[in-house]
């Protein structure tokens, strides 16, 4: 069923925005809808803009939540959105703080590490730094000289007694060192090591003892310091931690005021001296008599309440089915959301989905494992397509009885109806023919005349008058099916099928409206048609499209024959299984039968199900059900304040 849709609008002082949305729409459910867009004559209107409050606390709120490990589970707290904003900036603060001396230790822990770096080369020197830097009659040099160039240099330091040069550490690409060289020549000996590419390293009077201990020494300063920096992250993510529930049910709070503030952008303004805001959506009728009701004593806000044909937009759709119906409604969701001023295919699809799968798939056995996996896996799941297999399933167990069929077995239970693989019937002008076949077709033009039947429905609810009447699907095309539909009876049984005035006013008088169906709809309901064309045009136009429709008659009642022809091929394939397993032998292998059972069950069963939906969408439909409406997607404020 599809709900009665209300287009509701609420007004009242700008001022009274909040309490208005807070009290009287987010308790409900609403569709809301641009006013501006839907109110057009309503003259001077603009839009109700502002800077949402609640967006950067509450991303700030996900932004801890996320450094969170868990949070699934956490129990709600009762608190205020003011509440709500001080627990995030207060946590946010703390968060910040702690960020901001992580950082001033990060820093501290560079320039150590960049001090280790200058002197870790000089590990070989075992020396303290402070002293040589404070010899006073000689002096030290720090620094480093190209491996390909240390010979030359060396040999210098050998002929000039007034240096020395002490290895420390090597590399492929350098040799570090120290030179030692007198005060008093201190200018000339560092032009010298300059002409002979000699590095120079500046050390700093910083260091405490050798340079192996004062790495050490820096070593430890800062282990110190990053256990500091962990310290003050673990207090921080502690407090964070002992606040999670709180933080939790603080971002959903600020979530669903945000959501509340953004709904402004839908609602409208007046011009003048005081403004009045305007917020308009689609309710169902029983809701929007209720906030009716409920505004009706209120002194300062209003609510108007009007029929669908009153907007400018057509209405949502709310499907509002049994939940027995509820897995089948992903199928019509498939096709389509049904438009406002149609019929709900849904119930048509439970009835005639499973029943046309049974027929096919018929089998007590195998049905029964349909039906118990499908109904668990939905019931466990909430997985639709898994209760659709369930309803299936129980059909299939239903014609697996009055086939007599289980597990492929047809000698434990008698069939009630007949054995599909075996039952033949004598037909005239064709001669012998499977029965199941006969009673497939003769099923599928029923489901037929259904299916326009509910056109006719569906077009008298929308108005359309030339649809009604001389549609393809409509009053002309049923007296045109129902006479062939008859006249085949009659051939059938061994009678005459009438003549005459009859097969004029029942084939003939039909197939010209169908025919001539554009210019006589635009005739009943009295429009111009959209095209001109002339006599000729207008004649082989219609003769195509009689002929199109001929043919879609002929073809959607002949493909009801894969009913019967699935299930026969059911039987034949379960009867390949039972002789793969030597069933006529008297010893059946059990391994064989369970997997040719699993087989079939999964190859057929998929078959089966896909060829049921296109029996249903291309055959049925297509007749009926246009599925181009939109679905009521309303508005939810899930959080009670």
């Amino acid at each position: 069923m599809i709900e009665r849709m209300k287009f509701v609008t609420v007004t009242g002082p700008k001022a009274e925005y909040d309490r208005a949305f807070d009290d009287y729409i987010s308790p409900r459910e609403i569709q809301l809808e641009n006013a501006l867009t839907q109110l057009k004559n309503v003259p001077d209107l603009k839009p109700f803009t502002g800077t949402n409050p609640y967006r950067q606390t509450m991303a700030e709120g996900r932004e801890l939540l996320a450094a969170l490990p868990e949070t699934e589970g956490l129990p709600p707290v009762e608190m205020t959105a003011d509440e709500a904003v001080n627990l995030i900036q207060s946590l946010q603060s703390a968060v910040r703080a702690a960020r901001h001396r992580a950082r001033e230790f990060e820093d501290e822990i560079a320039q150590l590490k960049d001090k280790r770096r200058i002197i870790e080369p000089f590990q070989g020197l075992d020396f303290s730094i402070h002293k040589l830097l404070h010899f006073n009659t000689v002096k030290v040099r720090f620094g480093r000289i190209e491996a390909a160039a240390i010979d030359r240099f060396e040999a210098y330091m050998q002929d000039n007694l007034d240096s020395f040069f002490y290895r420390c550490h090597s590399d492929r690409h350098y040799v570090y060192g120290v030179c030692f060289l007198p005060a008093a020549k201190e200018a000339q000996m560092d032009a010298v090591y300059s002409s002979l590419h000699f590095e120079r390293i500046n050390v700093r009077d910083d260091y405490s003892g050798t340079p192996s201990q004062a790495i050490a020494n820096l070593d430890d300063q800062m282990r110190e310091l990053t256990k500091q920096a962990e310290a003050a992250s673990y207090e921080v993510t502690c407090d964070v931690q002992a606040h999670a529930a709180e933080l939790a049910s603080a971002v959903k709070k600020l979530q669903g005021y945000s959501d509340n503030y953004d709904v402004r952008r839908l609602a409208a303004l007046t011009s003048g001296e005081q403004e009045f805001f305007l917020l308009c959506g689609w309710m169902t009728a029983a809701e929007a008599q209720i906030l009716a009701d409920d505004l009706a004593d209120d002194k300062t806000l209003s609510c108007t309440v009007q029929d669908a044909g009153a907007a400018l937009q057509a209405p949502p759709t709310k499907l509002k089915n049994p939940k027995i119906l509820a897995p089948f409604t992903m199928f019509t969701e498939l096709y389509g959301v049904p438009g406002y001023n149609e019929y709900d295919p849904t119930l048509f699809l439970a009835l005639t989905y499973p029943f046309l799968f049974g027929w096919m798939f018929g089998d007590l056995g195998q049905g029964a494992v349909l039906a118990i996996g499908g109904f668990l896996l939905y019931k466990f799941k909430k997985m639709r397509l898994a209760g659709i297999i369930g309803f299936a399933g129980l059909c299939s167990m239903f014609f697996g009885v009055m086939f007599g069929s289980v597990f492929g077995f047809e000698d434990v239970l008698p069939a009630v109806w007949m054995r599909p693989i075996s039952q033949m019937s004598q037909v005239p002008m064709i001669g012998r023919l499977n029965t199941v076949f006969l009673y497939a077709v003769g099923f599928g033009m029923f489901l037929i005349i259904v299916t326009m039947i509910l056109n006719i429905a569906s077009a008298l609810k929308r108005g359309e008058k030339g649809a009604l009447l001389v549609g393809t699907n409509g009053v002309a095309g049923l007296v045109f099916y129902l006479f062939i539909v008859f006249a085949i009876a009659m051939i059938m049984t061994g009678r005459t099928v009438p003549g005459g005035i009859l097969l004029l006013l029942f084939v003939g008088v039909p197939l010209l409206c169908i025919a001539f169906q554009e210019p006589l709809a635009a005739k009943i309901e009295q429009h111009k048609s959209s095209t001109r064309t002339s006599v000729g045009m207008m004649i082989t136009q219609a003769f195509f499209e009689l002929f199109e429709v001929l043919l879609s008659f002929f073809s959607n009642t002949l493909s009801f024959l894969r009913v019967g022809a699935y299930a026969v091929s059911h039987a034949a394939m379960m009867e390949v299984v039972l002789q793969l397993a030597g069933a006529e032998a008297g010893s059946p292998s059990i391994p064989v039968i369970v997997i040719g059972n699993l087989f079939v069950c999964l190859m057929e069963g998929l078959i089966v199900g896909i060829q049921v939906l296109r029996l249903e969408y291309y055959e049925l439909f297509s007749r009926f059900y246009r599925g181009g409406g939109r679905p009521f997607t309303p508005y939810r404020f899930d959080d009670n304040h």
